[in-house]
């Protein structure tokens, strides 16, 4: 594929970028350069601004609502919104379960699940995880029996992001406890407003609340909202991971770390000299700049791949591990740039009427807090561990 944009993409960029310039608050695009975490009003909001101008499905099929661009557009795209501090899209409905849907969900569950990620009336959060099934997620004790017309429900889940906020998860339960782990798994959909569901906070390291646990005590959920067929969910499992894996490559983000940091190295000094100038630094940016511009490429290929209708493969894992140690590293890289500075966890210099000290610049008052939370990008979709050993067996076949 030749990876040069022509005149076209460049001219659809500007489209972006104007729009970009039209509809997106300063407000919230301060707060998402500066990695502090927005709020379930300002992500709605984005989210109707997107439907309304008919972008916020750009990586469906036209059949299902999309946009029809390729995959050079939805690139440009994710990278414009990434660069403008746009509110990153809610994947686990728009680009976790919409696509399983579309690939193994019925007529009814189509017509009746995708128009609502969409119009705002639903807001999915994902029931993978459980305690001792993270990276061996075939071992998932939740169960599901059979009882008439529906399914009743027990279990945990963990890890569940923004769970607060949702009324509708997809899980994965167990509905044969008797065969080998994956054949006993099966795929449904709950409405978190049933009965016997209890969602708790799990608070991170700076105090925020983005995870939660849930429990499922004797819930009762129609036989209707299971996907597919029975016992056939760890095939749609590993579907939904592989295009979970594939938006977890973040180029758009790391393109905008980028950008920041060498900001940041032209105003933060070492002897008395910019960072730079100075020759470890500036070798140590010009690595993580030519990696970046790597995975730039390959993420092209498989958006390619996937335009001429390739199913997610190993090269989703690939994408997984370096998107996800890259960003880790742009947070890393940040952190030693600002130095003494980067222990100050101040995020409150965002809040109305505030006129205390202002110890680091205004869009790095985070960038302690933004440094622990992404240990987590090479654990979450798979840990990085998890996709070696995928790509060993799927490439060399060991």
């Amino acid at each position: 594929m030749d990876l040069n944009f022509t005149a076209a993409n460049i001219a659809f960029r500007q489209e972006v970028i104007e729009f970009l310039e039209a509809e997106l608050p300063t407000s919230i695009a301060t707060k998402v350069k500066a990695d502090i975490a927005v709020s379930k009003e300002a992500t709605e909001f984005w989210h109707a601004t997107l439907h309304k101008r008919g972008w916020l499905t750009y990586s469906w099929p036209t059949a299902f609502g999309g946009t029809g661009w390729d995959p050079v557009q939805q690139f440009i795209f994710e990278e414009e919104c990434a660069a403008a501090g746009a509110p990153r899209i809610l994947p686990f409905g728009l680009k976790m379960l919409a696509p399983v849907l579309m690939a193994f969900g019925s007529k009814e569950q189509q017509d009746h699940w995708l128009p609502r990620m969409c119009d705002g009336t639903d807001w999915w959060c994902q029931g993978y995880s459980e305690p001792g099934s993270g990276s061996d997620l075939a071992s998932l004790k939740t169960t599901a029996v059979k009882d008439g017309d529906d399914y009743i429900i027990n279990g945990q889940k963990t890890w569940t992001t923004l769970g607060q906020y949702a009324n509708m998860i997809f899980c994965l339960v167990r509905t044969n406890g008797i065969c080998k782990p994956q054949a006993g798994i099966s795929f449904i959909l709950i409405d978190l407003a049933v009965p016997g569901i209890d969602m708790r906070p799990i608070r991170t390291l700076d105090g925020g609340h983005e995870v939660n646990e849930v429990f499922f005590t004797d819930v009762r959920v129609p036989a209707s909202n299971l996907v597919g067929e029975e016992n056939k969910g760890w095939t749609y499992a590993k579907y939904l991971l592989a295009h979970e894996r594939n938006g977890i490559a973040n180029v758009g983000i790391s393109n905008q770390k980028l950008s920041r940091l060498k900001r940041l190295s032209l105003t933060q000094k070492r002897a008395g000299k910019p960072l730079a100038e100075d020759p470890l630094f500036a070798a140590r940016m010009a690595r993580l700049e030519i990696e970046l511009r790597n995975l730039e490429t390959t993420n092209l290929r498989v958006l390619d791949g996937f335009a001429k209708g390739a199913g997610p493969g190993p090269e989703s894992s690939m994408l997984k591990i370096i998107g996800s140690e890259l960003e880790q590293n742009f947070d890393d890289l940040t952190r030693r740039a600002l130095g003494r500075h980067a222990q100050a966890h101040t995020p409150e210099v965002f809040e109305p009427g505030y006129n205390g000290p202002q110890v680091v610049p205004e869009n790095m008052a985070n960038q302690s807090a933004a440094y622990f939370n992404k240990r987590k990008v090479s654990i979450y979709g798979g840990s990085n561990e998890i996709q070696k050993n995928i790509i060993t067996k799927m490439i060399l076949g060991l």
